[in-house]
């Protein structure tokens, strides 16, 4: 009789774990999307220091700063994250936030090496 009431107690657990909704789980750390937020921010702002070095107007430096820097630190992550939120509404899939955020940031960082690779 204890044996049966073990395995009715264990298949009640199972049961009820099934129930329990999953904790969402990132496949990207969240250190490693801000490592790479980070390094997004200093790539595109590295090249900036060498042209005032090399004598560009600040001014017209600091505009093109205003413009690109934020457009390719925070626009391209934002458009991966709300294109993950639109897929997840349309298709019924759930991609995580972070996990988005990550691709966008590492894609701004590959477009920012390409266009700094076409440039020198």
């Amino acid at each position: 009789m204890d044996t049966q009431n073990t395995v009715t107690s264990s298949a009640s657990t199972i049961a009820q774990g099934k129930q329990q909704p999953s904790k969402k789980r990132s496949l990207v750390p969240k250190g490693i999307t801000i490592g790479l937020a980070i390094f997004a921010l200093i790539l595109s702002l590295a090249g900036y220091g060498f042209r005032i070095i090399a004598g560009d107007d600040v001014g017209d430096v600091l505009r093109h700063a205003a413009v690109l820097v934020p457009a390719f630190v925070v626009g391209i992550p934002f458009l991966f994250w709300l294109g993950s939120k639109v897929f997840n509404k349309l298709n019924g899939v759930h991609i995580e936030g972070w996990n988005a955020i990550s691709l966008g940031c590492l894609t701004s960082c590959i477009a920012m090496l390409w266009l700094m690779g076409g440039y020198s």
